[in-house]
């Protein structure tokens, strides 16, 4: 009886709990969709109303002109096309790298490994700024310099692709692979049909991320590449920002361009991050 009473008097207390907790997440939401809103709705103002006061949060008088200006004014086709490159490459070898060190690193018992893999995770402590002036001179030396493939390349190998994959590796069962070896599979079949298969999740979620950084990336292509018609998107928006004049309108509108394709492939593969079924090649 005093239980049940327990019970009833706790409910009342984990509903509020509840209620402002949900509370607390909705005004969080808000504080960061708010700002994402504004740039949204910016890029259909007019020049007079984007910095007009006081500031309105929806246009008064949309325009899709802005669109079509940015799109006339960038040669958007080219850039598209540079950047869709880079990052679909990178993307993909920085996948296949990462696995087949993660599996390495998973699933071979060997001391130097053990040192190897320490050493990578430590290269996360290093500032992006202290390995540039190498990884230039390397490119140079190579003769990729303004060329795709000198912001490619540098960018294939990740130690956050590799700690995924490894980490993911590590939970799958060696019986798995025992079995495969048993039925006469080798090294290769076992990483390419089976420890690849069951790492969707992994794959898709590393590409999203990967895809998403090289989409964004400005600093090394801007070393890199010294020819306009090899800029990527982000170096090409940036040349809209003069020493003196900015044309706001069009920089808005071509930086709202701009993240439409990240926002497509986030739609599309989003399901696959938290779709994983380990247990599927056990029987």
């Amino acid at each position: 009886m005093m239980s049940k009473q327990n019970t009833l008097k706790k409910a009342p207390a984990k509903k509020s709990a509840m209620f402002f907790l949900t509370l607390a997440l909705v005004i969080t939401s808000l504080l960061y969709v708010f700002p994402l809103l504004w740039f949204l709705l910016s890029a259909f103002k007019p020049g007079t109303e984007l910095f007009a006061y006081p500031l309105n949060v929806f246009p008064e008088n949309p325009t899709v002109q802005n669109f079509i200006d940015a799109w006339t004014t960038l040669d958007f086709f080219r850039y598209f096309s540079n950047t869709l490159i880079s990052a679909v490459t990178t993307t993909v070898l920085t996948i296949l790298a990462s696995a087949a060190c993660g599996y390495a690193f998973a699933k071979y018992d060997a001391k130097w490994l053990r040192f190897f893999f320490i050493c990578i995770i430590a290269t996360t402590m290093l500032p992006t700024e202290v390995i540039m002036n190498p990884t230039f001179s390397v490119i140079r030396a190579l003769g990729l310099y303004d060329n795709l493939l000198g912001i490619i390349i540098p960018s294939i190998n990740t130690a956050t692709g590799i700690f995924m994959f490894r980490t993911f590796f590590v939970s799958v069962p060696n019986d798995l692979i025992e079995s495969a070896r048993i039925d006469g599979a080798s090294d290769g079949t076992i990483f390419l049909k089976i420890m690849l298969p069951i790492a969707s999740p992994i794959i898709m979620t590393l590409g999203i991320f990967s895809f998403q950084w090289r989409w964004n990336d400005y600093i090394w292509p801007l070393i890199v590449l010294n020819d306009p018609k090899k800029y990527t998107l982000q170096v090409a928006i940036r040349s809209l920002v003069g020493a003196e004049n900015i044309n706001w309108t069009i920089l808005i509108a071509a930086s709202v361009i701009s993240i439409l394709p990240l926002l497509l492939v986030f739609l599309a593969f989003q399901r696959w991050i938290l779709d994983s079924n380990l247990d599927s090649g056990i029987k």
